[in-house]
């Protein structure tokens, strides 16, 4: 907690412009550019089929190429602020002890989880758009994988096998925020606090468990109308638009 506090006091800077150059490169919504790319400006992809501008909505109302151009651009927005956010917060490192390499690590980790949340959250509120965008489950995912690779195994196995048995993208997705804080939680007190050669602070533990559950809470509440279609029986399987 201590490390958290200083943080916050001496690094506020740091904290202010990570979000906000995060939240900008976030609020850049490929659905909506590339749909109106694809329909010559045509058609709002939030106008269209279920009216989320993500991943899904794109695959079902506008096709496949448009589809994986929306998961590599929304992915990699989130790959770019996590990095922006590594390099900020490098800055951070000679304010508290350089030469402590577990503690930099921490520090950085932080970075990436403040970068990763702003940039959801400009995904899903884009400035740009009228601050209506899409639910953040392929940015999130790109956080995930940016900040802990163990971590995003367990997530893409979870989404994986529910996607699997439904062939329902909002079950998986749900399922797998659901589980992001128990996992990040489970595998940073294992692997980063309670093995000695790693020797990770509680503090980082309670920080990324508490950064997972924020992400985890965001997505499932994008995902209300969702969950109430999936307690009906009327939430759609998979399908794409041929092209």
């Amino acid at each position: 907690m201590e490390l958290v506090l200083s943080i916050l006091s001496n690094c506020w800077w740091m904290i202010l412009l990570t979000a906000v150059i995060a939240y900008l490169l976030g609020s850049i919504n490929t659905a909506v550019l590339v749909t109106g790319i694809v329909t010559k400006g045509k058609d709002d992809i939030r106008n269209m089929g279920s009216g989320n501008a993500g991943f899904t909505n794109v695959l079902r109302s506008v096709g496949k190429i448009p589809a994986v151009i929306t998961i590599v651009c929304d992915a990699l927005k989130c790959v770019i602020a996590v990095l922006i956010g590594c390099f900020i917060f490098s800055f951070a490192v000679p304010m508290f002890d350089s030469s402590n390499t577990i503690l930099c690590n921490e520090l950085v980790a932080i970075g990436k989880y403040i970068a990763g949340i702003f940039c959801i959250l400009g995904h899903s509120y884009p400035i740009y758009f009228h601050f209506k965008g899409g639910k953040g489950v392929v940015t999130a995912a790109a956080l995930i994988a940016a900040v802990d690779w163990r971590v995003f195994i367990c997530i893409i196995a979870t989404f994986l096998i529910v996607f699997i048995l439904t062939k329902i993208i909002s079950a998986a997705s749900i399922t797998a925020a659901v589980l992001y804080a128990p996992f990040t939680f489970a595998v940073t007190l294992i692997f980063d606090y309670l093995m000695p050669e790693f020797g990770y602070s509680l503090s980082y533990v309670f920080f990324s468990t508490a950064a997972a559950l924020i992400i985890g809470v965001f997505v499932i509440v994008k995902h209300k109308a969702n969950i109430g279609r999936l307690m009906r029986g009327e939430e759609k399987k998979i399908t794409a638009k041929k092209q």
